[in-house]
Order: structure tokens, then sequence, then C-alpha cells
């Protein structure tokens, strides 16, 4: 049957049930649910331009893509096109014009260099080589069985140092907020971003349906956070950490590890069977820390890179 392409609706539900379950299928290391979607829809910064699409044959939705400019960059004119679609569903023509409509989208405002996620597998990396991508960094996707693994044990802070859930923050969160700014810059990354507008943060971060204040755990000293382990959840047995890091003045102490078990003990203990977590191939401390907690690599995906024009 014939593939068709449109707009992701906040408000069809089918749509967005779909468009999960693909990325769900295609990547299924990463937490996405249909609420979470219609959040990121009607939440995303406008400057972002943000257009989620699907591909939709025989009924239901086949194909999904991640469409947006980065607007935190410093530099204008980055484009983001991430397009997953379901194994059962390949060579049918739909991530070919998934990358079409989005690839239109985002030069029509002002992108000149886009990136894209590709799951690190011949078929994957061929489709992107075939649209003129070219393959940049890497990232690896890392689980944990909650359930039989062993996790090390719970260690009490050192002087000075208190462990506090990010729900403690709940009536005023920007010191997390600052924390989340700092670590997040230092970050490798092909695209420099700066987190400056907090009221965005709050939308897009801290309201988030998935995001757990009550699963984060954050390392103060002397009163401050310095190192925090930001948790994600998709209300049913998995679990994810998509921020782990320290203050610039902090490292080097061991509090990024602190905060990160204490949210792994209490997700454990909440009935969470599944711990994702994912880091850049270049970024050698926190592979290690994730190794010494008993993650292992179970995907990777490689950036591609076009220049327009």
């Amino acid at each position: 049957m014939t593939v068709t392409v449109h707009d992701l609706r906040p408000d069809a539900r089918d749509d967005l049930e779909g468009f999960a379950r693909v990325r769900q299928a295609a990547l299924p290391f990463i937490l996405v649910t249909a609420d979470s979607l219609a959040h990121d829809l009607t939440h995303m910064h406008p400057d972002a331009h943000y257009r989620p699409l699907v591909a939709v044959a025989d009924g239901g939705v086949i194909g999904t893509a991640q469409v947006h400019l980065t607007h935190e960059s410093a530099e204008p004119g980055q484009g983001n096109v991430n397009v997953y679609v379901h194994p059962g569903h390949r060579r049918r023509g739909a991530g070919t014009l998934l990358v079409r409509a989005a690839e239109e989208h985002l030069a029509a405002h002002g992108a000149t260099r886009l990136f894209a996620w590709v799951l690190d597998e011949p078929g994957n990396r061929a489709f992107a080589e075939r649209h003129a991508y070219r393959a940049s960094r890497a990232a690896h996707f890392l689980g944990l069985d909650l359930r039989n693994g062993t996790l090390p044990p719970l260690q009490d802070p050192p002087p000075g140092v208190e462990l506090r859930k990010g729900s403690d923050f709940a009536a005023d969160p920007r010191p997390l907020f600052a924390l989340d700014a700092e670590t997040t810059a230092d970050e490798p990354s092909d695209v420099d971003t700066e987190f400056t507008d907090y009221e965005a943060w709050l939308k897009e971060t801290w309201r988030h349906p998935l995001f757990s204040p009550e699963l984060t755990s954050v390392a103060l000293v002397d009163g401050r956070p310095a190192a925090f382990s930001a948790a994600r959840t998709d209300g049913g047995t998995r679990y994810g950490t998509v921020m782990t890091g320290t203050a610039r003045a902090h490292r080097g102490r061991g509090l990024a590890k602190l905060a990160k078990n204490d949210s792994l003990h209490r997700a454990r203990a909440a009935g969470y069977t599944e711990a994702f977590t994912g880091n850049d191939t270049g970024n050698g401390p926190m592979i290690a820390i994730n190794k010494w907690f008993g993650y292992e690599i179970c995907g990777t995906e490689v950036r591609y890179v076009r220049e327009l024009g």
C-alpha cells in the first residue's frame, strides 16, 4: 500500500501511540510514551521549529522522524533529523519520504547543517550515506538489569556532602537548572549548546512527564548542588538516567558516582527492573563509572552530518 507522511498531532492518540510503538521497536533503549511525545510537541521552544513526522501505511504508523533546530546553540542553522522506521516495515520508502520532508522543513527555517543519529548497523549506515550524510562521532546505549544485577553498596557521603532528592527542590528548582546548564555545556557534542532560558527548561525538562524528581539524586557540598543524576521513568518498569554530572569546581571527588548510585538503589527499591543510560564513545570517565555499576553496552549510534546548499 502507499506510504504517506504527515505531521504528528498532539490530539491524535493513534498517531502518538504509533510513534511511541515504532520508536520502542527500533530503539528499545530510549524511554518514550504517547504522553511524553504530546508534551514535547506542545512545549518545545518555538525557536526549535519542532516538527515530528509520521509515515503511515496499512492503516498504522510505520516510521517516525524527530525534526528540529538546535536553538540553544550560539551558531545558527544547526538542524536535527532523527528517522526511525519499524524493523518490520523497512524498504518501503518510508525513510526516504521522512528524510525529504524533514530536510525541506529545516531548510525553510534556515538550517545549513543537519545532524542525524543512525544505529550502527550496515543497512542504516548505508541509508544515511545514500542521502549524502557523512559519519562523525558515536555514542553507546547501556543497559543494566536492576532485578537480577548487583549494584555497588551504598556509601556514606564524605564530610561536608549531603545527598538529597530532586523533589526536595520542587519549590525552587533554579539551582538544579544552573547545575544542568554547566554540566551540559561540557558534554562531548558536535554542536555547542548553552541553557540560558530557565522558563523553557522548566517546561521541557523539569515538568516533562517522564522526569522523576523523586528518583533524581543531588549531591550537595556545603549546602549547594555540586553533582546530580537526573532520572526518567516510563511509568512501568523502565528507568533511565538522562544526565549525570558534576560542577567543574567539584570534579574528581566521586560525587557523580555517589549521586548515581543513590538514584539506582532507590529506583530498584521502587520496583524498576531495567535501567538505561547513554555515553559518547569519547566520554571515558562516564563509561568507566557505568561499567563500575554493571552497565553493559546494548547498542551504538553514529552521528551523521550533512551540509546543505
